[in-house]
Parts: C-alpha cells; sequence; structure tokens
C-alpha cells in the first residue's frame, strides 16, 4: 500500500489541509487537497492546492509570488486531514493581502477584521488582458 493509499480521501477525491506557519504554530489557510497536490507538494516541498472554484490544482503563489515552503507534511489520527507546515514567503497567506485567511474575529455577536491588510491585492494580482 503506498502511503497515498493511507489517506481518507472524501467523495470528490478531496482531503482538506491546514496550513500552519513554520515558527509561530499561526493557522495561515485552509484549502484542499486531490492526490496529485498532495504529491507534488511533497515532491516540491511547495505547497499545492485542489481549487474547487476553478476545477483545477492550484500551486500556491503562481499569482502572487507567495509561494509556501513546506517544512512537514503531517495527517491526523483519522487519516482524514493534512496539516502542513510551511514558510510563508513574502508573509501573505491571504488573497485579501494579509498574513492569514483568519482575520474575523466573533466579538459580542459581530465579525470585528482584526489584522492589517499588508499589501492591497490589486497590487498582487494583476489581470492578465
Amino acid at each position: 500500500m503506498n502511503w497515498l493509499d493511507k489517506i481518507h480521501w472524501d467523495a470528490s477525491g478531496l482531503v482538506p489541509v491546514i496550513a500552519q506557519e513554520f515558527g509561530t504554530g499561526k493557522v495561515l489557510m485552509f484549502a484542499w487537497m486531490n492526490r496529485e497536490a498532495l504529491l507534488l507538494t511533497d515532491d516540491t516541498k511547495q505547497a499545492v492546492y485542489w481549487s474547487r472554484s476553478r476545477n483545477k490544482l492550484w500551486r500556491k503563489g503562481e499569482e502572487s509570488g507567495h509561494i509556501q515552503r513546506v517544512h512537514e507534511i503531517r495527517v491526523d489520527c483519522d487519516e482524514d486531514v493534512i496539516l502542513l507546515v510551511v514558510e510563508q514567503i513574502g508573509g501573505i497567506a491571504c488573497h485579501t493581502g494579509r498574513h492569514n485567511c483568519f482575520f474575523k474575529k466573533l466579538e459580542h455577536g459581530n465579525w470585528l477584521i482584526d489584522q492589517p491588510i499588508i499589501k492591497n491585492p490589486e497590487d498582487i494580482y494583476k489581470t492578465i488582458a
């Protein structure tokens, strides 16, 4: 049995993935992987995800340059969630230009933004004409 076969893939052939920052332990983002994405991530030591909205592989940082160098790949006890321990190049993991995707905190029944935008997304993602 191959190590990929030990993962409990969902009905769509995907597994949820959490990206955690190496050194700080901060959760940067949540995404999905299929078998090819996980294999490529292991082979290249750079995070590759599966984009459900685009229905294709998504190499983190392919447009923004904010790649994730993978230090560790872990699986949880049920073998149905992957944890990537990554170095976030450029300090921006979120497409909103923030350090991580979890920048909204519930306080007194309201979602409050508690992280600044590091770089304007319009400056990160250029539309190709």
